[in-house]
């Protein structure tokens, strides 16, 4: 297991919660050391003892060396980073499966594409996503996800390894609209909190929820995605976590923008990684390219990035011409 934040101390106790020996790496030594020496991780995911057959490893190469699975959650800017330092010490036929939410910064390219360029094709893969906050899931609160993989044997295996009477795990074979969903709701969870932030209501919350979900559709169809993942878990089921509920970072980061607070004090008071903000200028500029309208993602991204008002940004969207839905 690489990467000791909360969603990834979350997956961990559930992995060992259903018997499985885990191994715990996170980049920062002496982090490790206090989460083996509490059997806590207090910094991230405070209140949780972990389980015995969960143990903490400070080498990264000894975490992945003869295991039969490795899951990354770590942040989309640094996944690439991982891979190439591990790729070395992984067994052919070890599945590697990710939980991170994101597109390779400057690339663009969604995340599956990057471990076949570092592993290769055929290497075994397989994503998780889906509507989870970390906390519920330490906490053993009912959570359904989606398994993602190329191979519907590799899913199925994968979703055994998550599977509980409180974890349910489905199986998907499109990696693509999987990861456009999982990266587009978070810009879209900005988005919802910077309107609700300036004081608008449960109208505009909606609106942008769904309007929202049409950004993902074409998006996600056009990088070879199917329209029919963006009303699933990792599509509609995470947009709609997201953008309601202030558990989620992405959503916090949004109400202090929509109330005036600059972009780095916002950050800063969350502590953790905002995936919505890189993710945010990474899929406009993605749009742009590929030729797709997507209004609410660039406006996001210009109040991010290009120093635009959010009133400004509310402005722009509700000026555009009138339009058919579909």
């Amino acid at each position: 297991m690489l990467g000791a934040g909360s969603w990834g101390t979350a997956l961990a106790i559930q992995l060992a919660r259903n018997g499985h020996k885990v191994s715990l790496w996170g980049h920062r030594p002496a982090h490790i050391t206090e989460i083996e020496s509490l059997r806590e991780n207090r910094q991230y995911l405070p209140g949780f003892l972990l389980p015995e057959s969960l143990r903490t490893d400070t080498d990264i190469h000894s975490t992945v060396e003869g295991a039969e699975k490795i899951l990354l959650a770590v942040p989309s800017a640094v996944f690439r980073n991982l891979l190439q330092q591990i790729k070395a010490v992984i067994e052919d036929d070890s599945t590697l499966i990710w939980a991170t939410k994101g597109v390779e910064q400057v690339s663009h390219k969604l995340l599956h594409q990057v471990v076949e360029e570092e592993l290769g094709e055929t290497h075994p893969k397989a994503l998780l996503s889906g509507p989870t906050f970390a906390l519920e899931v330490a906490k053993g609160l009912p959570t359904a996800v989606t398994v993602a993989s190329n191979d519907h044997q590799q899913a199925h295996a994968v979703a055994e390894l998550f599977h509980s009477e409180i974890f349910r795990c489905y199986t998907s074979n499109d990696l693509a609209g999987v990861e456009v969903g999982g990266t587009t709701k978070n810009i879209l969870a900005i988005a919802a909190g910077i309107a609700d932030g300036l004081g608008f209501g449960a109208n505009t919350r909606a609106a942008l929820m769904t309007r929202g979900l049409h950004e993902q559709m074409k998006l996600g169809i056009r990088l070879n995605g199917r329209q029919e993942t963006f009303m699933g878990l990792s599509g509609l089921g995470d947009l709609v976590l997201t953008c309601t509920d202030n558990q989620s970072r992405n959503r916090r980061l949004g109400l202090a923008i929509g109330r005036g607070h600059p972009l780095q004090k916002a950050l800063d008071d969350i502590g953790q990684v905002v995936e919505g903000v890189e993710a945010a200028r990474d899929v406009s500029e993605m749009a742009d390219q590929l030729g797709i309208e997507m209004p609410i993602t660039e406006q996001v991204a210009q109040v991010l990035h290009r120093g635009k008002s959010p009133s400004e940004a509310v402005n722009t969207l509700l000026q555009r011409n009138r339009k058919p839905e579909s």
